[in-house]
């Protein structure tokens, strides 16, 4: 599985118009080759670390092809849903949630990456394009796309290669995991089994397992 990396984005945190909180969801596209570290990409900011960036959450990818079904629910603001401006740090025309797993090791430049969960989209979305009810029909739609960490720091380029690597056998695909967790009783088997990939970012892991036990404390006689 191989795609070529469309756009690579990265800003400074700065205050949302009409609102007195800043946030990182700006991005520019780079001109030019990036370091990437394990915290993610060089002149890259997060507004607030308690719940964007850092290890866990260094690299945020978003597929084109999400900003096309944003565009056509919201045609209103169509010509504002293009890469970047969701706050993405990656781009690229080919794969979505359905083609993608938890635990997915890829080489991006002289990087290597694992998709460890999936992005949980907030308000500052809605903030950003002036516009109620963005994100919660993103999180209803599981497109809100997804983070890796880095698991060794590199060289990264718009053109680039994005290269599957290891994928573990049986792994859902986000979309799945996403169906999963939106279900109204969710096998508890199912949940356990998707908290214990290899790879899952804890912070998932731990709300996997959460739903898990409150489904087994509150099940029927």
């Amino acid at each position: 599985m191989r795609t070529t990396l469309t756009g690579l984005y990265v800003g400074r945190a700065r205050v949302l118009a009409g609102d007195s909180r800043s946030s990182g969801i700006f991005k520019q596209l780079a001109d030019g080759p990036l370091v990437l570290t394990r915290d993610g990409f060089e002149g890259d900011e997060q507004a607030d670390r308690r719940v964007h960036g850092g290890p866990e959450k260094a690299v945020h990818h978003f597929p084109a092809r999400n900003h096309a079904r944003l565009a056509a629910r919201f045609p209103e603001l169509a010509a504002a849903f293009v890469p970047g401006a969701i706050g993405e740090n990656l781009s690229t025309d080919a794969w979505d949630e359905a083609d993608v797993c938890v635990g997915d090791v890829y080489a991006l430049g002289s990087a290597r990456l694992q998709l460890n969960q999936p992005r949980r989209p907030c308000w500052k979305i809605d903030a950003r394009f002036g516009l109620e009810g963005i994100a919660l029909w993103v999180e209803r739609e599981g497109i809100a796309g997804w983070y890796y960490r880095v698991l060794a720091p590199g060289t990264v380029r718009v053109g680039d290669a994005l290269q599957l690597i290891d994928r573990t056998p049986d792994a859902p695909s986000l979309r799945v995991l996403h169906e999963l967790w939106r279900a109204h009783r969710p096998p508890v088997v199912e949940l356990m089994r998707a908290a214990a990939l290899p790879g899952i970012a804890e912070s998932w892991a731990e709300r996997l397992r959460a739903r898990a036990r409150w489904l087994q404390d509150h099940a029927g006689p």
